[in-house]
C-alpha cells in the first residue's frame, strides 16, 4: 500500500520539481552566457553595465615556492575580525600560524565614525604586537575587508558601500588602507611594511597556491558564492599593461542581475529574491549559495503541503515562518546512514506530522534543490576552467581550484556532484579540487609574501 500511495505521490511531487532539473544543454546555455558577462566585466567601456563585475585584483602572480618570512594578516568581515601572525618558511614549503587573536567589534562602533572603528583595530593590532613580541619589526600585513570595494592598486581600495549591519560615517568612498595607516600614525607606538589588499576567494586561491602551485582558480560556495582566476593581462581592459597575468575577483553572484537567467529562475526562485533585503541583486546567488537553499526547500514544502502531496496537507506554524528550515538541514537530511533519522527529528521539531511516504518526499526535494546548486556551480566552474584553456591557446588544461564555504565542505554529495558535472561541462580540463586552510588568514598572508616577492625582482 505504502508503494502504491508513494509511486501517486512520487508522480506529481515529480511534476512540481521538473522546473529545478536542468539539462547538460542547458547548463552549456548558462556557462555561454556567463562567458559574454565575464567578458563584458572584463571590457574598458561595457564593465561598468556588467552584472559580473570582474574586478581587478592587482594580485599578479600565484606562489612559487620561494616566498617566506613574517607577516600579519588582519581579517575583518563581520562582527569579529581576526589578526594573525604567519611565518612562510621558504626550505619547508610550508604556512605556520605563529598565533592569532579575535577581537569583536562593538555595535556603538559599527555604527559610528570611521574614525572610531580604525582606532579601534588599530588598538587591537598594537596590543596583538605587543604580546607577540613584534613591536619593533616592521611587517608587511594583508588586509582583508569583506566589504565591497573598488581596488586601484594592491594596496589602494575605495569602500563601496558597507553590508553586514555596518554604518561607519566617512568611510564610503574613501581608501581603507589608508584609513588604517592614519589611525596607526595616531597611535605612534609602531608601524606596518606594505599592505595588500585581498578579497577573500584570492585569499582561498592563494593559500591552496602555496601548496599546490598549480592552483589558479579560487571558489567560495558557502553562506554566499563567488570565484576568482588568473587572467591575461591583456584582457583586463580597465588595467595598464599587457604582459603577464592578474587575477580578476569575478563576483559571479551577481550572474543573472540583468535577467539573462530569467528561464531557470522557478517561482520559489523569484519569491526568494523578492523578500530578501537586496531584491534584484545577487541572482545566481540566490540559486546557490547556503544563505537561500533551505528557504527554497521550505517554500517547496509549504506548497506541496497545500497541494495535499505533503504532511496530509496540514501545514505548521514553524513551516510556514520564513527562514525556520535552515540549510544546514538539507545536510543532515541528505547523510547516508542517519539521513532519515535526521528528517524525522526535523520535521518532528517542525511541528509536523509526518509518515514514511513524508520523509522519502522531503528527501527528494532537498536532493533536487542541492543537486541544482550543484550543477549551477560546476557550470560557472566550466565557465572559467574553459576560458583558461583557451586562453593560453591550450589543448589540455590541467589546472587546481582552491575551494572554502560550508556547503562545499558541509554537504555529503555536493562536491562529488559539482566535480562530476565540471568533467562534464569542460571535458578538456582537468581539475584538482583543494580545501583551503584558512584563505582569509593564511591567504592574506601569502597575497602579501607574492607582493613583496614580486617587488623585490622588481627592485
Amino acid at each position: 500500500q505504502l508503494d502504491d500511495s508513494l509511486c501517486t505521490n512520487l508522480f506529481m511531487v515529480q511534476k512540481h520539481l521538473e522546473r529545478f532539473h536542468l539539462s547538460l544543454e542547458k547548463l552549456q546555455e548558462v556557462s555561454a552566457r556567463l562567458e559574454e558577462d565575464m567578458i563584458r566585466g572584463l571590457g574598458k567601456h561595457t564593465h561598468h553595465r556588467a552584472p559580473v563585475k570582474m574586478l581587478p585584483s592587482f594580485v599578479r602572480a600565484t606562489p612559487d615556492g620561494t616566498e617566506k618570512g613574517d607577516f600579519l594578516a588582519l581579517d575583518l568581515g563581520g562582527t569579529n575580525f581576526r589578526v594573525l601572525h604567519v611565518r612562510v618558511l621558504e626550505e619547508e614549503q610550508k604556512m605556520l600560524k605563529m598565533d592569532s587573536q579575535i577581537c569583536t567589534i562593538p555595535q556603538e562602533i559599527m555604527l559610528g565614525t570611521g574614525e572610531q572603528l580604525f582606532s579601534h583595530i588599530a588598538s587591537c593590532l598594537g596590543d596583538f604586537l605587543e604580546c607577540q613580541n613584534l613591536k619593533e619589526q616592521i611587517l608587511p600585513l594583508g588586509f582583508t575587508f569583506s566589504f565591497p570595494c573598488e581596488q586601484k592598486e594592491i594596496d589602494k581600495s575605495f569602500l563601496i558601500r558597507w553590508t553586514k549591519g555596518f554604518n561607519c560615517s566617512g568611510v564610503e568612498g574613501k581608501d581603507v588602507v589608508k584609513l588604517l595607516r592614519e589611525a596607526i600614525h595616531k597611535r605612534g607606538d609602531y608601524d606596518l611594511g606594505s599592505v595588500a589588499m585581498v578579497n577573500d576567494t584570492v585569499g582561498t586561491m592563494m593559500s591552496c597556491g602555496y601548496k599546490d602551485q598549480s592552483c589558479e582558480i579560487g571558489m567560495i560556495i558557502g553562506t554566499g558564492t563567488n570565484a576568482c582566476y588568473m587572467e591575461e593581462m591583456k584582457n583586463v581592459e580597465r588595467v595598464e599593461g599587457e604582459e603577464g597575468r592578474m587575477c580578476i575577483n569575478t563576483e559571479w553572484g551577481g550572474f543573472g542581475d540583468d535577467g539573462s537567467l530569467k528561464d531557470i529562475q522557478t517561482e520559489f526562485d523569484v519569491v526568494v529574491d523578492k523578500t530578501s533585503i537586496n531584491p534584484g541583486v545577487h541572482i545566481f546567488e540566490k540559486m546557490i549559495s547556503g544563505m537561500y537553499l533551505g528557504e527554497i526547500v521550505r517554500l517547496l514544502l509549504v506548497r506541496l503541503t497545500q497541494d495535499e502531496l505533503l504532511f496530509k496537507g496540514q501545514t505548521s506554524e514553524a513551516l510556514l515562518s520564513a527562514g525556520r528550515f535552515e540549510t544546514k538541514f538539507i545536510s543532515d537530511i541528505e547523510e547516508t546512514d542517519s539521513g532519515v533519522e535526521n528528517t524525522q527529528n526535523i520535521l518532528t521539531e517542525l511541528g509536523l506530522k509526518w509518515d514514511q511516504v513524508d520523509v522519502h518526499v522531503v528527501h527528494l526535494v532537498c536532493d533536487t534543490i542541492s543537486s541544482r546548486s550543484a550543477h549551477l556551480c560546476a557550470a560557472a566552474l566550466a565557465t572559467v576552467a574553459n576560458r583558461i584553456r583557451v586562453n593560453r591557446g591550450l589543448d589540455h588544461l590541467k589546472t587546481t581550484v582552491g575551494v572554502d564555504g560550508t556547503v562545499y565542505r558541509k554537504h555529503p554529495y555536493f562536491s562529488k556532484k559539482l566535480q562530476a558535472t565540471v568533467r562534464l561541462l569542460a571535458p578538456d580540463c582537468d581539475i584538482t579540487f583543494l580545501v583551503s586552510e584558512d584563505g582569509s588568514g593564511k591567504g592574506a598572508a601569502m597575497v602579501t609574501a607574492v607582493s613583496q616577492r614580486l617587488t623585490c625582482m622588481l627592485g
